[in-house]
C-alpha cells in the first residue's frame, strides 16, 4: 500500500495540476506544453510496463519494485533544479517513464495476487488504497509546499515520500509468499512458468484480452486529463486554492471508497456487472463540470466524488481481471500489456484536454466527448464472458460465471 502510494503512478499525476500555474508564471509555457511532459512519461511507462512485469515474473517483485522506487524518487527530485528549458523539463519526465514504472501496481499487484485468491478483490482494493491516500493528502501537501516554499522546494520535499518513507519500509518488510504459503487456486510451484494460467501469447490470442484492453483505454482517456486539469476547471469557476484542494481531497476519498467497495463486490459477483453502473457515474460528473458559470462547492464535491469512485473501481478492476481471466503463469507480462492501455491513454488524455482548452477556450467539448467515452468503456466489459477455471488444467480451462475461487 505504501509503495503504491509513493510510487510513480499517483505522485506525478496528482501533483502536476498544482504546478501548472507556477510553471506558466515562471517560464511562460502553455498548458499543452506542460501537460506534454505527462504524455512523454505515460507513453514510456506504457511501453515498458510489460518489460517490468516480465522482470517481476522472472526475478520477483522485491528487487524490481524497490529498485524502481529508489530511482523514481531521485528523478522526481530533479524537477526542483530543472532550468527554464522545455527539453530539460521533458527529460525528467522521460527518466521517470524509463525507470519509474516498476514502482506502480504493475509489480506490486503480482505479490498481492500470489498471497490471495478468494478475497483477492478486497486485497487488491486495499493495496490500491495507497493511491487514494495520495489523492487525499497530496493536494493539501502540494498546495502548502508551493505556497510556503515555492514550487522547486515543493518538488524536492515531495520526492522524500518514495525515498524516505516507502523505500525503507519496503526494504524492511516487503516480500512475496513462498510456494507453500500460497492459497489454493494460485498454485504452489516454485517455478513461475509452472503456475496455472495463460502465457502472454495465449492471452493475446483471446478476444477477451483485447476487450479488456480497449475498455481500459477508453475509460482512462476520458478521466486522466480531467484529473490533471480539475484544478484549472475549478479555478475558472471561481474556486480559491483551499477550495480546490478540498475538492481534490474528496476525489481521493472517493477513490478509497471505490476501491474498497468494488473489491468487496468483485469477490462476490461477476465483475463486469458490478462495474457497469460504477463506470457510468463519471459521465454525470462531466456534465456537471461543463460551463463557465460559478459552480457551488457541493456540486463540485459531488462531481469529484463520482469521478473518483469510478477511477478507484477501474484500477482495481484491471489487476483483478488480469488474474481471474488469464491466471498467474505470466501475470506480470499480461498485466503489463493491459497497463499499456492505461499508460498510453493517461499520457494522451492530459495533452488532449489541454489542447482543447487552448484552442477553444473551454474544456466543454472534451468533457462532452469524455461522457460518451465513459459509457462506451463501461458497456464493453459485458462482452468478457464467464471466468475461466485454471485449477485443473491451465490449457483447457473449465468456465464458470462465479467469482468465487
Amino acid at each position: 500500500m505504501v509503495g503504491v502510494a509513493c510510487g510513480a503512478s499517483p505522485l506525478p499525476f496528482i501533483t502536476i495540476g498544482f504546478f501548472i500555474d507556477p510553471l506558466q508564471q515562471e517560464f511562460g509555457w502553455s498548458r499543452t506544453e506542460i501537460s506534454l511532459g505527462v504524455t512523454i512519461y505515460g507513453i514510456l511507462a506504457a511501453l515498458l510496463a510489460p518489460v517490468f512485469g516480465g522482470l517481476a515474473d522472472r526475478h520477483g517483485v522485491r528487487p524490481v519494485a524497490l529498485g524502481s522506487l529508489a530511482i523514481f524518487g531521485l528523478t522526481f527530485a530533479a524537477f526542483a533544479v530543472v532550468p527554464g528549458e522545455l527539453w530539460a523539463f521533458y527529460l525528467v519526465w522521460l527518466m521517470i517513464g524509463l525507470f519509474g514504472i516498476g514502482s506502480t501496481p504493475v509489480t506490486w499487484s503480482r505479490a498481492v495476487n500470489l498471497w490471495f485468491f478468494k478475497q483477492r478483490g478486497l486485497a487488491l482494493g486495499l493495496m490500491l488504497v495507497g493511491t487514494s491516500i495520495s489523492a487525499i493528502v497530496l493536494p493539501f501537501l502540494t498546495t502548502y509546499f508551493i505556497t510556503h516554499f515555492g514550487w522547486r522546494t515543493a518538488y524536492a520535499l515531495l520526492a522524500l515520500l518514495p525515498l524516505a518513507v516507502a523505500l525503507p519500509l519496503g526494504i524492511l518488510w516487503f516480500r512475496e509468499p513462498r510456494p507453500e504459503e500460497r492459497p489454493p487456486g494460485v498454485g504452489a510451484a516454485s517455478d513461475p512458468s509452472a503456475l496455472p494460467g495463460r502465457t502472454l501469447k495465449e492471452a493475446m490470442s483471446e478476444g477477451r484480452f483485447w476487450i479488456l484492453w480497449t475498455s481500459v483505454a477508453l475509460i482512462t482517456l476520458a478521466y486522466a486529463g480531467a484529473l490533471v486539469f480539475l484544478p484549472s476547471m475549478l479555478k475558472q469557476r471561481e474556486f480559491d486554492p483551499t477550495s480546490v484542494a478540498t475538492v481534490l481531497s474528496v476525489f481521493g476519498l472517493s477513490i478509497f471508497a471505490g476501491r474498497i467497495i468494488t473489491g468487496l463486490l468483485l469477490d462476490r459477483f461477476w465483475a463486469p456487472l458490478v462495474t457497469l453502473p460504477i463506470l457510468c457515474l463519471p459521465a454525470l460528473s462531466c456534465w456537471m463540470l461543463m460551463g463557465d458559470a460559478p459552480l457551488g462547492l457541493a456540486m463540485a464535491v459531488l462531481a469529484a466524488f463520482l469521478m473518483g469512485f469510478a477511477s478507484g473501481a477501474e484500477t482495481d478492476l484491471i489487476a483483478y481481471l488480469a488474474g481471474r481471466y488469464f491466471g498467474m503463469k505470466s501475470y506480470g507480462q499480461i498485466y503489463g500489456v493491459q497497463y499499456m492501455a492505461f499508460g498510453l491513454m493517461a499520457a494522451l488524455s492530459p495533452t488532449l484536454y489541454g489542447w482543447v482548452r487552448d484552442t477553444t477556450g473551454s474544456f466543454d467539448p472534451m468533457l462532452l466527448a469524455a461522457a460518451i467515452i465513459f459509457l462506451a468503456g463501461a458497456f464493453l466489459l459485458l462482452l468478457l464472458g464467464p471466468y475461466p477455471d485454471f485449477s485443473r488444467d491451465s490449457k483447457t480451462p473449465n468456465r464458470t460465471a462465479s467469482s468465487e475461487g
